[in-house]
């Protein structure tokens, strides 16, 4: 007779938000919560490339059927553009491919920034995780096979020249949604400048609800790990990646109903719907409680997610 297989480590649930040091991965941080926290189920909420710092929420138990709203979030960052240099990775950890002495001015990027804000089509970098045939883009890349990769579409709400140090660095602000590269944005505004140029520093400020106020530093844990396992008192609510949703109180008959999968007639609660978009889900309230996530759908609440 088949045995269930036991997971290894203690079921923690809930959102531990990272301040993620340069010169790592995502995946190794991952790695390296899993042990401190001895925890069963750890994810993350939105990659980081190496060269990054910043916030990368963490999603432990329950809080990864949450990942998905919160990669979905509205994220910021700031970027350091170095003028002059084009590179493979379109970071500073890849090679020299171009060079140019051409610096723009402060308007021309403005103005760069200002055409690439809204919806747009965005050739994602070559150093990626994207698959082609079936293989990563950056496996491709690294073998010498760079992948022609097609143009995406992608939504920057916000993109402001905020720092101009010297003429060969400039700082950028960056609020944008799901599945933008910063890499790809700063070496557009180069190329529309007329020059060339690649991400030198990059830092992330906030991810969906998640904000550096949140965050906590890797040695922080690390250190607190070295006398046993993490305390789980530093773990956000799994609730907490919902806050930014549109919330539905729901009276306690109603709530029952939806713990069992069932869908609700809107004309019950009428009066109790926030205005969504046609696509948008809702957080569904039991009081105090997150019941999970649902969808207004044709007169009815259909829940697509319960916690």
């Amino acid at each position: 007779m088949a045995r269930n297989r036991v997971r290894k480590g203690r079921p923690l649930d809930g959102w531990l938000v990272i301040d993620k040091p340069t010169g790592m991965t995502s995946t190794a941080v991952v790695s390296i919560l899993k042990r401190a926290f001895n925890a069963q189920k750890v994810g993350h909420g939105g990659t980081l490339d190496p060269l990054a710092t910043g916030l990368l929420p963490i999603a432990m138990g329950a809080a990864t059927k949450t990942v998905p709203y919160i990669m979905d979030g509205t994220k910021r960052y700031h970027f350091t553009l170095k003028l002059g240099e084009a590179r493979d990775s379109d970071d500073a950890d890849g090679n020299v491919t171009a060079t140019s002495d051409v610096r723009p001015t402060d308007e021309q990027l403005r103005q760069a920034a200002a055409d690439l804000t809204g919806d747009i089509m965005q050739v994602p970098p070559v150093f990626s995780a994207l698959k082609v045939a079936g293989e990563r883009a950056y496996d491709m890349a690294r073998d010498g096979r760079p992948p022609e990769l097609p143009p995406r579409p992608a939504r920057i709400d916000r993109f402001v020249l905020i720092d101009r140090p010297d003429a060969d660095h400039a700082v950028f602000e960056v609020e944008s949604g799901k599945g933008v590269y910063m890499r790809s944005l700063a070496r557009d505004v180069a190329l529309a400048c007329g020059t060339v140029g690649h991400i030198a520093v990059l830092r992330r400020l906030r991810v969906g609800p998640f904000t550096e106020a949140d965050a906590i530093s890797l040695d922080k844990i690390t250190e607190s790990a070295e006398e046993g396992p993490a305390s789980p008192e530093l773990l956000l609510p799994v609730s907490t990646a919902l806050a930014d949703i549109p919330a539905v109180a729901l009276m306690p008959d109603e709530a029952a109903l939806i713990r069992h999968g069932q869908a609700l007639g809107l004309m019950d609660f009428i009066d109790r719907i926030p205005e969504t978009g046609p696509d948008d889900v809702v957080r569904m309230m039991d009081g105090e409680v997150v019941l999970g996530l649902g969808r207004l759908d044709e007169g009815w609440l259909k829940p697509v997610r319960l916690l």
